[in-house]
Order: C-alpha cells, then sequence, then structure tokens
C-alpha cells in the first residue's frame, strides 16, 4: 500500500514537472523571451549587462520561434510587418542559429548606404541632431572618441546612434535590400557586426526574425561588479534602467 501511494506521489510531481517545463516553453516561445547583452554594439540604447525582455508575437512565427529551431516548416505564421526603427532580436543568416539584436533601418527595396558619415536611405540623408553632452562608448574594453546623435528615419522613428570620429565605415558601397529581407544595423555604427558585412550576416530574412525588444527588466554593469561577487552588488545595479521600455 505505501509502495502504491508513494509511485503514485512520483507520477504525480513527474506530471507537475512536465506541465510547467511545457508551459514555460509555451511562453518563452509564443509570449515573451529574457535575453541578455553580451556586446557593446547598441550601445548608447543597449548596454552590456542589460536584460530585456522579447515580445514573440510582434511579427508572427517561424521555427525560429521555438527552442532549437525545429526545422517543421520554411514559412512565417501570422506574420506582421516590422517596421524602421525597430529593435529587433534575430538568427544570424550565416548559421540560424546564434540570436542578434539590431536596429531595423531598411525594408524590402530600400536602399542604404553611407556617405562622409552620414546614414543615406534611398537616396536621401537621414536626419541627425548631435547631443551635446552623451555618454563615452564603448566597443569591447576600448572608449571610442564618438559623437551621439538622434536620427530620425524617414517614418519619424527617433533614437540614438553614435559614430566614431575615427571610423573606418564613412564611406560604403550601395545595398539593395532583397525581397522578404531587411537590413539591421546597431546604435554602436563602429563596433557593430551587421548587415553592412554580407558574408556574415548581411540581410536578414523575415523566417528569421524572432521578435521584439520591449523593456528592460534588469541590469548590472559587468565592470563595477559580478552577480555571482554579491558583496558588490550594490556598484554594478543599473537602477536607472530597471524596467526601461524600449523605442
Amino acid at each position: 500500500m505505501k509502495k502504491n501511494k508513494l509511485l503514485k506521489s512520483v507520477f504525480e510531481n513527474i506530471k507537475t514537472l512536465i506541465g510547467a517545463i511545457i508551459l514555460a516553453v509555451l511562453i518563452r516561445s509564443l509570449i515573451v523571451q529574457p535575453f541578455y547583452i553580451p556586446s557593446s554594439s547598441m550601445e548608447p540604447t543597449l548596454l552590456v549587462g542589460d536584460r530585456i525582455f522579447v515580445s514573440k508575437y510582434s511579427y508572427g512565427y517561424s521555427i525560429h520561434s521555438f527552442p532549437f529551431s525545429p526545422n517543421f516548416s520554411k514559412k512565417r505564421f501570422f506574420f506582421k510587418d516590422p517596421k524602421q526603427g525597430d529593435l529587433v532580436v534575430f538568427k544570424t543568416p550565416s548559421d540560424n542559429r546564434t540570436d542578434y539584436i539590431k536596429r531595423l533601418i531598411g525594408l524590402p527595396g530600400d536602399e542604404i548606404q553611407f556617405i562622409d558619415g552620414n546614414l543615406i536611405i534611398n537616396g536621401k540623408q537621414v536626419k541627425r541632431n548631435k547631443i551635446k553632452n552623451s555618454d563615452p562608448i564603448r566597443c569591447g574594453s576600448f572608449i571610442f572618441n564618438s559623437t551621439t546623435f538622434i536620427e530620425t528615419l524617414p517614418n519619424g522613428v527617433k533614437y540614438l546612434a553614435s559614430y566614431n570620429k575615427d571610423g573606418t565605415l564613412q564611406n560604403s558601397k550601395k545595398y539593395k535590400v532583397p525581397k522578404d529581407h531587411f537590413f539591421l544595423m546597431g546604435d554602436n555604427r563602429d563596433c557593430s557586426k551587421d548587415s553592412r558585412f554580407l558574408e556574415d550576416v548581411g540581410y536578414v530574412k523575415k523566417l528569421n526574425l524572432v521578435g521584439k525588444a520591449k523593456i528592460i527588466f534588469f541590469s548590472n554593469d559587468t565592470n563595477n561588479g559580478s552577480l555571482l561577487k554579491f558583496w558588490n552588488l550594490h556598484k554594478s545595479f543599473r537602477l536607472n534602467r530597471t524596467f526601461k521600455s524600449l523605442k
């Protein structure tokens, strides 16, 4: 009798655990997923150590909405068009596994180019206004001699973008965004591997879109402390970034 009760208890606990796992996978796949920012390619918008929530429903669903990208379909379901200026998480076209986050700059059919450090979309220069007092911009362990601007895309979306005064990406070829693809760049213009690097990232097809970044739910400065060194946490918390909405 006791053995039967024990087996029943174990079985019930296993069912509860499996149910919890299935629910967690569904939430992560269909509603929202947390991501960690490991690089400085999106400074000043996103900093190393930011933890963000990404909505999985913003652009519909594909195989990349699910863990390990199970190859059951080459279609995107309930697709919704992303907009210029969106902060997009996507799988890199080079391996279809690595998650990147960049800002969507070019839509299908758009022509993108840099001329003398200015961003040109469809032959028109993107309006930008210089920020007088901006924070230092990092690239890995280095601090760039950068200038930060408020850029305004053709659809009116505004965001911060930083340019290295001695950057090597002042001029570029003209990029023509193919059908069903998008052109994405980091806000830290001279410290970002993005669609400008056609062999490494290039144009991102709509199947590879994972979701849209919505909010920073936690942030700690890894240069001033580690989560493992709990006695130094007060030095690393960025409380002013907690629950910060992303645009």
